[in-house]
């Protein structure tokens, strides 16, 4: 049977683990959950491949990934991503302070319907030195009290607490802490990833988890040349597909976990016979690793329904619905990825 065409009653959970060294570290792994992962990785990436290319659906025989709602392999691949990076990085001015005020702006609500709602109630490009915070609370709190949501439930975005009565108030307010605090000149010097990120950690309520998103959404622009290699920091979501994949890390923190994954995921994807279609030559990075921690957290809720992570969560809520039309996926022209997968500056 061919590795990826794997159907629900081939992934039966078994309690078998297997010893791996990591360092002098001993690591144990679930080996059906471990090879799982590869699985998934391969066959959601091959879907991510079928849709790009145009075919008509289905995209997979998985049954779980038929059904259910994952993201891609690749962070940057996704719906909310390549509307930060086609309509939102490169789309406007350049410039150092208007890049970042945009992408903080989009990220803060983490919302493809809020930008677009800014923009149409504004008349035009977002943008910093036409600023003005009474407008945009305005334009945000009416959509508000139409029963609109204006943040992504993505992720959980704390309150600043600026001493607005409302949550996106404060949000603004922490958008002009940031500005009036040079941070784009600031991130624009930084010597790296983890230089943006610890940027990023000095704003009130920005914890690692998000700080870190933000700083490899920054790495998307021409702001700085951060690599994704660098570092990761681990969400909830990956937090759980760990504990679900190994049955005993050594001791070994999460982001370590996921750099070991990330290392040893061209033999695994050889020991099975797996064909890994990466991103027209580009190998996933940390970020993106962690990204399949946390989709292969969800579908075990699904294949390995016996195994149990630290989330304690045993259903998969988001079904998956077709998007309306087709997928031009465009990505950062620093990828050096082929012309026509590569994001082109629009004013």
């Amino acid at each position: 049977m061919d590795n990826v065409q794997m159907s629900l009653l081939d992934l039966t959970p078994s309690s078998a683990t297997h010893p791996r060294k990591v360092g002098r570290r001993t690591i144990q792994l679930r080996s059906d959950v471990f090879d799982a992962y590869w699985r998934f990785a391969a066959e959601r990436q091959q879907v991510f491949h079928r849709r790009a290319a145009g075919d008509p659906p289905p995209w997979t025989t998985d049954p779980i990934i038929g059904r259910h709602k994952f993201t891609n392999v690749y962070r940057a691949a996704d719906r909310v991503s390549q509307a930060l990076i086609r309509d939102v990085i490169y789309t406007g001015p350049q410039d150092i302070e208007e890049l970042v005020f945009r992408v903080l702006l989009f990220k803060i609500f983490n919302k493809i319907e809020t930008w677009e709602l800014l923009t149409a109630e504004l008349g035009g490009p977002l943008a910093w030195d036409r600023y003005d915070f009474a407008t945009y609370n305005r334009v945000l709190g009416a959509a508000m009290d139409r029963g609109e949501r204006i943040y992504s439930a993505a992720y959980i975005v704390p309150n600043p607490g600026f001493g607005e009565e409302r949550k996106h108030g404060n949000h603004l307010r922490l958008l002009e802490h940031a500005m009036a605090s040079a941070l784009p000149e600031r991130i624009a010097e930084a010597a790296g990833l983890r230089e943006v990120y610890e940027l990023l950690l000095e704003l009130p309520s920005l914890g690692p988890f998000l700080a870190y998103q933000y700083a490899i959404d920054l790495a998307y622009s021409p702001v700085v040349e951060a690599d994704e290699r660098e570092f990761v920091v681990a969400g909830p979501g990956c937090l759980d597909g760990i504990s679900k994949v190994f049955a005993d890390t050594g001791g070994l923190p999460a982001q370590e976990m996921v750099a070991w994954i990330a290392d040893v995921s061209n033999e695994e994807f050889d020991r099975l016979g797996l064909d890994f279609g990466d991103l027209w030559g580009r190998w996933p990075t940390l970020i993106d690793w962690q990204n399949v921690c946390c989709e292969v957290s969800k579908y075990t809720r699904v294949s390995h329904p016996g195994v149990a992570g630290v989330s304690g969560r045993t259903r998969i809520k988001q079904e998956f619905r077709q998007s309306p039309g087709g997928l031009e996926f465009r990505f950062p022209p620093k990828w050096k990825l082929p012309a026509e997968r590569t994001a082109q500056l629009r004013s």
